[in-house]
């Protein structure tokens, strides 16, 4: 009797246990229901061939047959654009902009910030963590009248916020009572279950 080979999937993703740039690609991998190898990366002992794939040396990596892609905001797009079901970015070019300038402030404003609540310099860890406390609460109102950040649809917006949201705790991010909107709808995209099976055990850890 023969037996029957084991498919190996096309894609493979470089991913940290706890990097928050590589949450958001598995959040949307999960999304996708793509059957991807995720090779789960120690920073402080990356694999040799990262470094030969990726010119930074950097997580996350994607790898699609001969396509090598870097940088969190790219490989969820690329992702959304070759497996266009279920479609990830809406339909419109004018909503589709604000979706991409949502990516592009939430790495610039927030997640660039990560680096300093993680460093030893508290002055600038307790500058990040109010920068970040004060920016959600000015978005959390947009909450008390649509379920996503864009409106009644689950996109990649919201994907690449649910990974800070849930850091919150590990960080000592407490937000205001007037924030409470932005906590309903954290709640909201931590009961998904391609974001419950997104995490890591360390991730998970983050919020015992």
């Amino acid at each position: 009797m023969a037996i029957p080979a084991v498919r190996k999937p096309i894609m493979t993703l470089y991913s940290g246990i706890t990097c928050p740039f590589s949450h958001k690609v598995r959040i949307v991998l999960l999304e996708k229901d793509v059957e991807c190898q995720i090779i789960h990366v120690d920073l402080k002992k990356k694999p040799r061939e990262l470094a030969e794939l990726n010119p930074y040396n950097q997580v996350p990596t994607m790898v699609d047959r001969d396509l090598v892609l870097y940088e969190s905001h790219i490989i969820i797009e690329y992702l959304d654009e070759r497996l266009p079901h279920p479609p990830l970015m809406p339909v419109d070019p004018v909503t589709r902009g604000r979706a991409r300038l949502m990516l592009w402030r939430f790495n610039r404003d927030w997640y660039d910030l990560f680096p300093e609540m993680e460093g030893e310099d508290k002055r600038l860890a307790q500058r990040a963590r109010t920068i970040i406390r004060d920016g959600l609460t000015v978005i959390s109102p947009i909450f008390k009248d649509q379920p996503y950040l864009l409106g009644e649809e689950f996109t990649l917006a919201d994907c690449a916020l649910a990974p800070l949201l849930w850091r919150l705790p590990h960080y000592d991010i407490e937000l205001p009572r007037q924030a409470k909107p932005i906590l309903d709808y954290a709640d909201r995209l931590f009961a998904r279950k391609p974001f419950r099976s997104s995490l890591t055990d360390a991730e998970r850890d983050m919020r015992r």
